[in-house]
């Protein structure tokens, strides 16, 4: 299955209390199974099939964020405190591409 294929889908309205997903992003998987397995109250796993996994999950446990770009200043700011706790010279040792 081609990655532009595996989609993640989130399915929730005001009247109803859950949320239904249907993804295949393994991340996203591990975790609703590890909050299922913890909290089976809140949660459960409706279907597993071909790398898919469809869940229901209490609507109030269900979120996501939206984050803003960073500012030219805030990264500027974020390199320079990497560069005080030598963050910089770790990353490269690792291969992280990161610039000095």
């Amino acid at each position: 299955m081609r990655k532009k294929d595996k989609f993640t889908q989130i399915y929730f309205n005001e009247a109803d209390p859950m949320t239904e997903i249907d993804t295949y992003n393994t991340d996203l998987k591990r975790r609703l199974r590890s909050f299922a397995a913890e909290y089976p109250d809140l949660c459960r796993i409706a279907e597993e099939d071909d790398g898919r996994m469809s869940a229901v999950i209490d609507k109030r446990r269900f979120g996501f964020k939206l984050t803003a770009p960073y500012s030219e200043e805030r990264k500027q700011a974020i390199r320079e405190a990497g560069k005080v706790k030598g963050i910089h010279i770790r990353l490269k040792k690792v291969g992280g591409g990161a610039r000095e």
